[in-house]
């Protein structure tokens, strides 16, 4: 393809519509040059010398399903840490958890979704957090449910393999316990514990699909730094399927970021961007 291919406005405006109708994800104006930017890639790997031919393509295409995978994969930005806002985790322990427990009983199974899980950073957080708990809390029990709408992160958050530098936010306890070294010693890659990969389970899940089949109502929900790529009807469309999604008395992480003020959410503020449900 040549270097000087451009994206002409009229298919930047059909792809911008297209994306925003199947993810809910805005892109203004200014993001014409990074979507122009990142299909390149996806044009090469289809072997098609111009975007009019990839429009064209897609449009054309009534079965064009697995193709807008891959397109939404080329515009979701995927920014995440470990332990990335950590006060949330010290709530969650110190009074989340045992709020709970004293409702639901001490022998029931927890389950947390991490909604927009990216490469997996978060979901392993939550897991190492849990699984300390469970360390000192007889009987206690939970399931991870992690979720993304890009099909390429949630294969890299599944293999669990992360950069060492990556792993630098994770106390050393919890490296040591739970991050396998390489065995190649040039190697600056980790993995994540057999045992800790298993609690998570990774399932692709769009934020624009009316029903999100979850096993159950999970009793809490980490949906953060998510709905900034969101216009304020999108996001308090999807905040109320979320909320709706969530047990009565449950809890709802939210960015620090991001503002829920003014939407008609059943929620209750207990901390920074962190929510408990009206039962």
């Amino acid at each position: 393809m040549s270097t000087n291919e451009t994206l002409c406005n009229a298919d930047f405006e059909r792809l911008r519509a297209l994306i925003y109708d199947e993810s809910g994800i805005h892109l203004g104006s200014e993001k014409k040059t990074m979507l122009e930017i990142r299909l390149r890639r996806r044009l090469r790997s289809l072997r098609l010398a111009t975007f009019a031919e990839y429009c064209e393509r897609l449009f054309r295409n009534a079965q064009r399903g697995d193709e807008i995978v891959h397109l939404i994969d080329v515009v979701t930005t995927n920014k995440t840490d470990f332990f990335r806002e950590a006060g949330h985790f010290d709530y969650l322990v110190s009074k989340a958890l045992p709020d709970l427990a004293a409702r639901s009983g001490a022998h029931s199974t927890l389950l947390v979704w991490s909604a927009g899980c990216s490469t997996g950073e978060e979901p392993y957080t939550i897991a190492m957090v849990l699984s300390e708990h469970a360390a000192n809390s007889p009987g206690f029990r939970f399931s991870v449910l992690a979720s993304d709408i890009s099909t390429e992160v949630l294969a890299k958050a599944q293999m669990g393999i992360f950069k060492a530098e990556a792993v630098k936010p994770v106390p050393a306890a919890f490296q040591r316990r739970y991050f396998m070294r390489s065995r190649d010693r040039g190697s600056d890659l980790v993995r994540v514990v057999p045992e800790l990969r298993e609690l998570v389970e990774f399932r692709r899940i769009n934020f624009m699909d009316d029903h999100f089949e979850l096993p159950r109502k999970p009793e809490i929900i980490f949906c953060r730094n998510v709905i900034i790529y969101f216009d304020r009807m999108t996001q308090e469309r999807l905040l109320k399927k979320l909320t709706a999604q969530l047990a009565p008395g449950g809890y709802f992480f939210a960015g620090h970021s991001e503002s829920l003020q003014g939407m008609d959410l059943p929620l209750l503020a207990v901390a920074p961007s962190a929510y408990r449900k009206r039962e």
